[in-house]
């Protein structure tokens, strides 16, 4: 008996124990390969697998601020019944009224609701209230121009739970409450007694059926707990009171106060002997924390089910044959499609460029190990190996490294974003796994198919591409040329139109996957494998023409270097694959974070008109323009005088008018790029104060001047409407100009719209001549200061404020992250396949220089031969990169919507072209700068180590290199 490592065989004394497992054998032989190996795959694996659970943390955070922002009046499901006809008798009817028939239905609902859509119990509610108004008698309650308050009664459960006590008690029923019941008690919220004068004790009469008035007694006030939440917000009367317009043809419309009055749920009975036509309702309240992106389309099916399918039949049988549903939830989560159906392709660009390049550097790996152990292959093959048993001990052999790293990345990724979909993370992690586990084999494999004691060359000096590969480019070409096509004529949100008709699970599925054409994403990523292609065949041509005349110079090493770079192996298409694929990821990812910012940038800027606004109601205090240009951070302070209700011609029409002083006015458009224009194109004739046809009401003028029309700045609708002529331009303060225009913009900093008119503020008379907004240029303002200089009345708005807003939704900004993240992974494995290239080649190099030192090469020439050889590619990469990525974006860039990312703000329209994709120059240049340095720095270091060591290594006969 003998022990074998840990277990125990039984043999015979004259046989030898057997060999040590070939795993083991192997990764004791080179265990650094092996660490390196699980390290680089548990990289790949932790940011594969965290990206798809980023992309669901941030989609599904969208989604609850989408469904929270909305009001609850649009988000609760609200469904109400009539009570029974009047065929039944009266106490079945007042039976179905009472809280535990209507909490028993509202119980059977909830079962009948889908998921994923889920109710809140916390601020769902159900009860009896009246839906005609009910007109109280009351004098004291307040009658703005003498129609009574009229009253809505509502006995909704819940309301201890959702309500503190301000004064009094709560409502309650004592004893039994009927259609007859005479006298009930109510509560009311502070907001409805402080508007509508009542007060603890006060009494309410509200009409009755063939009886006296039921008298209401208010027993309480109370204030809402959460004021915005479903409970109150789905029927705002319930807290707050509302003022009514009557529909008049005289100037002052009559008005009239409705208010509600709470009632015990026990008093519900007694609604029906009112003419107040009393229903039972179920509000439910979604739950946000329910509610996630991935089920987008089956939320859609359920609140269709609710609304007008299968679903309201199920509730029609439980509560009443005429019960009906309605929701706006549907058009909240179209809206929200909409905005993620935006986002979705600039992420997939993002996201496939990175795994490309991942990919590649994984190949890389595997090509390296192979290359590494090409003789130890071989001669296994020539000693009878098969090839399946090659294969099968290789990947054996890599799973042992890469199948644990996969699991300690997929674990690194569980932690570092602990919500999203498991499933997406686990078969994201396989398939790095298996990428690493089978890179190894299938290159051993392709390389050993055949028995051989040697390999060929493989440099591009002799070898000619196959027709296999020929093919293959050609294939890609034509894939890149349609996804560039179909990307500049459908657009990143080609899909997105689709979201906007009826809101059914059809329509919100097909908004949600974006253009719904993967190939799409797949255009940059195409275009970087194009010129890669391309590159690498037609670099060798200008390096060996190079070389000729570089021959006759003095001296061998720039000759050397120019033909060996010439002479470079098929094997540097994987890492200018990997370089020009992550130069054009990161130049077009790069653009599109810079034209986002730009995006934002200018919306504030056409909002506010400069770099901060200071506007009133009325006019401005006089010293105001000029404690402001004091204040720090403020450069420069352009006073306006704008009407907004100035009436041109003899229309009803109103256009913004402002008056500017023409110097200052027209250094701050150009400063701003909107509408630059020369200051004499605005001035007044003779520049004097007075256009001759302003005057007053009466007919006086309101400044003297030799009655010539004032020069306006219109915008083209306006300009349109009214022409070049003499045109009467009526004030609000009832005064009249006449204006002509001779200058035509889209933008100008006063006004943000579509139409406006700038005129000479010197023409106007003394009131519309007075500042009422203030445009200020500067950095770094003191918000605080200006707010107190300007006072309590003035509207203060700073550009980076007005830019914050559109940065202010989790879809958004998730979005951009992991944009960004992704990006900076690509340019990191970029780095990675640039390092493992160099390192490919670094044993051939140190034997190189080995040997010509041994011819008298100095180490200074050593060092420059290495950089001067690894310049060339660099070079090339980093210039390829930076054409690439630069025709990449201008290809790609008449197709690329970024206003969902930038500016798609609820309830705002941005102005057209703010949100185009544009080359940035810092995103082409500094990548490719930084390819060159460490080309460079790892060559030179090289060269130095090199140097350093001995050369009796690698002068050994026999050693393969």
């Amino acid at each position: 008996m003998s022990e074998v490592g840990r277990r125990w065989t039984f043999t015979r004394r004259d046989t030898e124990p057997p060999v040590a497992p070939w795993i083991r054998t192997r990764l004791r032989a080179a265990p650094g390969a092996a660490v390196a190996l699980a390290l680089l795959v548990l990289a790949t694996v932790c940011l594969a697998a965290s990206f798809p659970r980023a992309v669901d943390r941030y989609e599904d955070a969208g989604l609850r601020r989408a469904v929270t922002d909305a009001t609850a009046l649009r988000t609760s499901v609200q469904m109400s019944a009539p009570p029974p006809s009047l065929g039944a008798t009266q106490g079945e009817r007042e039976s179905v009224l009472r809280p535990a028939a209507v909490r028993e239905r509202y119980e059977r609902i909830l079962k009948v609701i889908e998921r994923p859509l889920v109710a809140e119990p916390g601020q769902s509610a159900y009860g009896v209230r009246t839906t005609k108004t009910l007109e109280a008698a009351e004098k004291w309650l307040p009658r703005p121009t003498g129609l009574p308050a009229h009253m809505t009664l509502a006995a909704q459960n819940g309301l201890a739970e959702h309500a503190r006590l301000r004064a009094g008690r709560l409502p309650r029923a004592d004893g039994p409450v009927t259609a007859t019941t005479a006298e009930l008690e109510a509560a009311v919220t502070t907001e409805t007694a402080e508007r509508l004068h009542i007060e603890v004790g006060s009494v309410i009469h509200v009409p009755a059926v063939e009886r006296p008035p039921l008298a209401v007694r208010v027993t309480g006030i109370v204030a809402p707990r959460d004021r915005e939440g479903a409970y109150w917000a789905t029927q705002p009367i319930l807290r707050t009171p509302s003022l009514v317009r009557l529909p008049t043809q005289g100037a002052e419309p009559s008005t009239y106060w409705v208010g509600t009055l709470l009632l015990a749920p026990d008093a519900a009975p007694a609604l029906l002997g009112t003419p107040g036509a009393p229903a039972r309702y179920w509000q439910l309240a979604p739950a946000p924390s329910a509610l996630t992106a991935s089920e987008l389309p089956r939320l859609a099916s359920a609140i269709a089910a609710l609304e007008s399918g299968p679903g309201l039949l199920k509730v029609r049988a439980l509560t009443d044959p005429e019960a009906d549903a309605s929701t706006d939830l549907d058009d909240v989560l179209t809206s929200y499609a909409e905005l993620r159906s935006g986002i979705r392709p600039l992420i997939a660009v993002a996201a496939f460029g990175s795994a490309t390049v991942a990919a590649v550097v994984l190949l890389m790996a595997g090509g390296l190990a192979a290359d590494r152990r090409r003789g130890e292959l071989t001669l296994l093959r020539a000693r009878g190996v098969s090839l399946r048993g090659l294969t099968a001990r290789l990947f054996a052999e890599t799973a042992v490294a890469a199948v644990p790293a996969a699991a300690l990345g997929l674990a690194a990724a569980l932690l570092a974003v602990p919500y999203g979909r498991l499933s997406y993370a686990v078969w994201t992690a396989a398939a790095v796994a298996l990428l690493a586990c089978a890179m190894l084999p299938v290159r051993a494999r392709l390389t050993h198919r055949a028995v051989r004691v040697h390999g060929a060359r493989e440099d591009l000096a002799d070898v000619r591409p196959s027709r296999r590969r020929t093919v293959a480019e050609l294939t890609l070409l034509v894939l890149a040329s349609a996804a560039v096509y179909a990307l500049r004529s459908r657009g990143t949100s080609g899909g997105s139109g689709s979201a906007s008709g009826s809101g059914d699970a059809a329509d919100l599925d097909a908004a949600g996957s974006g253009s719904g054409d993967q190939l799409v994403a797949l255009a940059p990523v195409l275009i970087g494998v194009i010129a890669a292609l391309v590159l690498v065949r037609l670099h060798p041509l200008p390096l060996r023409w190079l070389a000729r005349p570089a021959g006759r110079l003095r001296g061998a090493v720039g000759h050397l270097s120019l033909a060996r770079a010439g002479r470079t192996s098929v094997s540097a298409v994987l890492p200018l694959l990997a370089l020009l694929t992550a130069l054009t990821t990161a130049a077009f990812g790069g653009s599109v974070l810079a034209g986002v910012a730009d995006a934002r940038d200018r919306a504030a800027l056409l909002n506010l008109g400069a770099d901060a606004r200071v506007e009133v109601m009325g006019a401005l205090p006089a010293g105001l323009p000029q404690q402001l240009r004091s204040a720090s951070g403020v450069r420069e302070v352009t006073p306006l005088s704008i009407g907004y209700q100035a009436r041109p011609g003899t229309g009803v029409e109103t256009v913004p008018l402002a008056g500017v002083d023409p110097e200052g006015y027209a250094r701050l458009a150009h400063g701003t790029h909107l509408g630059a224009f020369a200051a004499d194109e605005l001035k007044a004739a003779g520049g004097s104060k007075a256009s001759g046809a302003s005057k007053t009401t009466g007919g006086s003028k309101a400044a003297g001047g030799s009655g010539a029309p004032l020069p306006a700045l219109a915008s083209p609708t306006v300009a349109d409407r009214y022409g070049t002529g003499p045109v009467p331009v009526r004030l609000e303060d009832g005064s009249e100009i006449t204006v002509r225009i001779t200058v035509v913009r889209e933008l100008t900093p006063a006004v943000s719209g579509t139409e406006f008119l700038v005129v000479d503020r010197a023409g106007l008379g003394a009131v519309p001549a007075r500042p009422t907004a203030l445009l200020l240029t500067g950095d770094h303002f003191d918000k605080g200061a200006l707010r107190k200089a300007a006072g309590p009345a003035a509207d203060v708005r700073l550009r980076a404020d007005e830019r914050a807003r559109y940065v202010d939704s989790p879809l958004q900004s998730g979005a951009e992250r992991v944009y960004a993240v992704a990006v900076a992974a690509g340019s990191g494995y970029a780095v990675l396949a640039l390092l493992l290239a160099l390192v490919r080649a670094a044993p051939e190099r140190s034997a190189l220089l080995a040997r010509l030192r041994t011819m008298g090469l100095t180490r200074s020439q050593g060092r420059r031969l290495l950089v001067l050889e690894a310049l060339p590619q660099a070079l090339l990469a980093a210039v390829g990169g930076a054409l690439t990525g630069w025709a990449a974006v201008r290809l790609l860039a008449p197709g690329v919507d970024l206003t969902a990312v930038a500016l798609a703000t609820p309830g705002d329209t941005p102005p057209p072209g703010t949100a185009a994709l544009h080359t940035d120059p810092a995103s082409l240049l500094l990548p490719a700068l930084a390819v060159l340095l460490v080309a460079t720095g790892v060559a030179a270091a090289q060269a130095w180590w090199t140097g350093r060591r001995g050369s009796v290594r690698e002068l050994r006969a026999g050693d393969a290199r």
